[in-house]
């Protein structure tokens, strides 16, 4: 049954990450991110099956919950026309997938070298207190960036949003 959960959600998985990208329902980024959305929930469905009930739970409240209200908030704030949009160009779409294997191919050679699946895992189960352990101790200045970044880019939706206000105001 395990076997069988892991393939649907990983089928979930892929065919959500695709409809993020390549959408042929809809142009409409507001459809991509809520393709986002089940992407992260059906991933949250493979950490369950890990047994890694704490990513699991983080997954669903962290980036389904707040970083995409983020994204939809600046989706909706900057206001894409359907006219503004661009069209897919073969050698964009070419450089992108190129661009996408080679940072995978990356991804996965550093997490071989680095070990830290081993260290994650005690008896074979996921536990949160090593994992809390490496987050706070070898991971911290990872994690504090990526709080940065995430605050830059508020603070970046703020300015983007005031200076559309202030220039209508200007304006009559």
């Amino acid at each position: 049954m395990q076997e069988i959960l892991f393939y649907i959600f990983s089928a979930l998985t892929l065919l959500c990450g695709l409809l993020v990208v390549f959408n042929p329902f809809s142009r409409n980024p507001v459809t991509s991110a809520m393709f986002l959305v089940l992407t992260i929930i059906s991933m949250s469905g493979l950490f369950v099956l890990l047994k890694a009930f704490f990513l699991a739970a983080v997954q669903i409240l962290v980036y389904a919950g707040a970083v995409i209200v983020l994204f939809l908030f600046v989706i909706m704030l900057l206001d894409v026309k359907d006219e503004e949009r661009r069209r897919y160009q073969k050698f964009g779409t070419f450089l992108g997938f190129a661009a996408v294997t080679g940072l995978a191919m990356l991804i996965i050679n550093t997490i071989k070298q680095s070990g830290v699946s081993q260290a994650l895992t005690g008896d074979g189960v996921a536990e949160t207190k090593p994992l809390g352990k490496l987050l706070f101790t070898d991971y911290l200045l990872p994690f504090e960036i990526v709080s940065i970044l995430l605050l830059v880019a508020m603070v970046g939706c703020i300015l983007l949003s005031k200076r559309e206000e202030t220039a209508e105001a200007e304006a009559e």
